[in-house]
Parts: structure tokens; C-alpha cells; sequence
């Protein structure tokens, strides 16, 4: 296994390790590791700990390579209690990538949460349940760097397409000698909503996501998140999966992506 998913190679320039490559094309990497990048380099930028980074929208240009890219970020918008970043993505000078964060003001006093308090049941054992297909396959690359929890309640057997949820935690830090910053983590795996959340089987539809926003409500606590996605398709064949976030205490936000959906 990698040391990491990114090694970082001078300034504003890293390079992708062969665990960031996704399922669907050899060499392409999964969306969640350079949405996560981007969102660590937006962190970065100007940084102010009076606001948090609180919701980053992602478009995925093309496919991003395994290989060498440069993400530089620049301001858009500076105000007194929010303010707006983008990062753009490089590879070979043509752009792979563009996520822009949107930063907001910490609360200066107490504010009730709502909506959000749901608790998750506990962080299955390894083994339990039934993965989706996609991960049974002896998985490479990004499936085998992230360690993948189904609850067997949430699973109706080898015949289920998709088990319906499931904790996440990565194997491996996302750049080697960094810590990632809350939004990056929820972004790594936020992306398999689709796949976790699949209502058509992957050996005969292809379901890409062109993008991918999150939105946190709250900055998630712990190693673990729990995706629990839902996805509706369209007979023109674009789809739209919503995943709703959970650490172990409860809720933390929504994810959403929008698919390209055609039979293979």
C-alpha cells in the first residue's frame, strides 16, 4: 500500500500515487482524493481561524491523471464574515479540476443546533454486511486505501446492488507529513456516494459524477464518517445522489453530485 494518496513536489506542485486511481479508468484518478487536495489547498490559502472553510463545490473538468498537477488558489471575494476562494487544478497545463470554498464567520456565541441530531449506530466490524460490487472485486488503488464498513442490517444480500451505507475511514494520510483539514477529509470519501449509493448495477451502466459539493455543518470529530446516499436517475440519464455526512455523534452535513448515466 502507498504511504500516502498525494507526495507533495515543491510549490503549489504534487504528485498523485497510484492509490488515488479510481474504478472506472486505468490511470484516472477517483474524484474524492483531488476534490480533497483542492479543498486542503483553499484551507491553506489566506488562512484566518476566525472563519471555517464550510462548503466547497467541485467541477470535474476531465479526468484527472495519476501522475504530477499544480493547484494554486486564489481569493474572490473578502469580506467581514465570509469570504469566497478557488483553487484550479493542473495537469500538463490543461485543467483537470476547479473547486470553489465558500468560508464563513465562526459564531461569536452559542447558536442551538437543528436538524442535526440524529445519532448513527455504532462503527460496524470488519467484515460485516456486503459491499457493493465495485468493492468485492479484489480492489485496487482508491477502493483499497479506504477502509469500508457495511452494516448487515443495511444490506439485503450478494444479490443487493448497493448495501445503502456505510463508514469510511482512510488507510493512508491524503498528503504525506500533513494533517488533512475537516472539509478535505469529508471530500476524500464523500465522492463514493454514487457508489455507495448505486441503484443500477456498474458492470452494465456507467454513473459518473461531474461534480461534487459538500456542505458542513459542523466540522466532523473522529477518524470515521458515515455516507449514507440516495440517487435518483433520470430517462435522459442524468442522475443527482445526495449523501447526508454523520461522524460518530451525529450529522455534519450533505454531499451532493451530479451523474452522467449511460448503459456500457
Amino acid at each position: 500500500m502507498e504511504h500516502a494518496f498525494y507526495e507533495p513536489a515543491g510549490q503549489a506542485r504534487y504528485v498523485a500515487t497510484p492509490a488515488t486511481e479510481g474504478p472506472w479508468s486505468p490511470g484516472a484518478q477517483h474524484g474524492g482524493p483531488p476534490s480533497a487536495l483542492a479543498a486542503q489547498v483553499l484551507r491553506r490559502h489566506e488562512p484566518d481561524e476566525t472563519l471555517r472553510l464550510s462548503r466547497v463545490a467541485v467541477d470535474i473538468l476531465r479526468p484527472v491523471p495519476v501522475g504530477k498537477l499544480v493547484v494554486r488558489a486564489r481569493t474572490v471575494r473578502r469580506g467581514r464574515r465570509v469570504a469566497l476562494a478557488e483553487a484550479v487544478m493542473e495537469a500538463g497545463d490543461v485543467e483537470v479540476l476547479h473547486a470553489r470554498g465558500w468560508f464563513i464567520q465562526r459564531a461569536d456565541g452559542q447558536v442551538p443546533e437543528v436538524g442535526t441530531d440524529r445519532r448513527p449506530g455504532p462503527v460496524p466490524a470488519a467484515g460485516a454486511g456486503w459491499p457493493p460490487r465495485m468493492i468485492q472485486a479484489e480492489p485496487t488503488g482508491y477502493l483499497a486505501s479506504i477502509d469500508w464498513r457495511f452494516s448487515p442490517a443495511d444490506c439485503a444480500g450478494a444479490a443487493a446492488v448497493s448495501p445503502g451505507s456505510a463508514w469510511t475511514r482512510p488507510r493512508i494520510p491524503l498528503i504525506a507529513g500533513e494533517e488533512p483539514v475537516p472539509m478535505a477529509r469529508a471530500l476524500l470519501v464523500a465522492d463514493s456516494g454514487s457508489g455507495v449509493g448505486a441503484v443500477l448495477p456498474a458492470r452494465r451502466f456507467l454513473f459518473i459524477n461531474v461534480d461534487l459539493t459538500v456542505t458542513l455543518t459542523r466540522d466532523p470529530v473522529g477518524e470515521w464518517l458515515l455516507l449514507e446516499p440516495a440517487t435518483a436517475i433520470g430517462s435522459a440519464g442524468t442522475g443527482l445522489t445526495t449523501t447526508r455526512l454523520s461522524d460518530e455523534a451525529g450529522e455534519v452535513g450533505h454531499g451532493a453530485q451530479t451523474l452522467l448515466v449511460t448503459p456500457r
